[in-house]
């Protein structure tokens, strides 16, 4: 069953990105919100579900209540402040859920310290470009960039606690998640772009596979189970 809801949300995503490239609105409004449940199904739907795997789902509920939000920014800018605090959200979940790894290998980042550097360099770099574009969004943007660069980070710091494959899954989901959000920053504030919307939604719809990919095969190989 996990398989196939796997299947079904990329059938879905196939649909949703069409809906875009071929300007089909009402089926965009129809497959968006279905996105995220279905990838949460992968994880409900397997029988047992780990405490630590509950800020997962949180993460995917509050991802959806992003989606939907999103849908109707071009009507209020309410509705993006909104999504935008859902989003948060899901990196706060995602946060924790990294954070909560207990193992004794030592941390990447202190390992490899560079690390901390270049995600806080990129994190500078993107808000400084888009600092003077953001008008009264100024504050959220930037706090929203620390969040998700926190997020990156954590994913790296637990990378050699994590069995692999879950850690590949779990850090190559966040860093794609970055990039997603990048994309839509740089051409909802600087510079707008053919097809943006395709990657930004693929880039999205991929990290949170690869997460909730992530959360299965770690708990598969925590319980010796496949």
């Amino acid at each position: 069953m996990p398989q196939r809801a796997g299947l079904l949300f990329w059938l879905l995503v196939l649909t949703y990105l069409g809906a875009i490239l071929f300007n089909f609105p009402w089926l965009v409004y129809f497959a968006k919100p279905l996105l995220m449940p279905l990838l949460a199904l992968q994880l409900l739907l397997r029988g047992s579900i780990a405490k630590t795997e509950k800020l997962i789902v949180a993460g995917l509920i509050f991802s959806w209540m992003g989606d939907v939000f999103l849908l109707f920014e071009s009507q209020n800018a309410v509705f993006f402040i909104a999504g935008l605090l859902s989003f948060l959200t899901t990196h706060v979940c995602y946060i924790i859920y990294f954070l909560s790894v207990k193992s004794l290998p030592p941390s990447l980042l202190k390992k490899q310290p560079g690390y901390i550097l270049l995600v806080l360099c990129y994190g500078a770099a993107l808000t400084g470009l888009l600092f003077p574009y953001l008008g009264g969004l100024k504050i959220p943007v930037i706090v929203y960039a620390g969040v998700i660069c926190c997020m990156l980070l954590c994913s790296l710091h637990v990378y050699p606690k994590l069995p692999a494959p879950a850690n590949r899954y779990f850090l190559t989901g966040a860093f794609l998640f970055v990039l997603s959000d990048s994309i839509l920053a740089i051409n909802k504030f600087y510079h707008s772009f053919s097809f943006s919307g395709v990657w930004v939604m693929l880039s999205y719809c991929a990290a949170q596979y690869l997460i909730v990919t992530g959360a299965l095969e770690s708990n598969a190989r925590s319980t010796g189970g496949r």
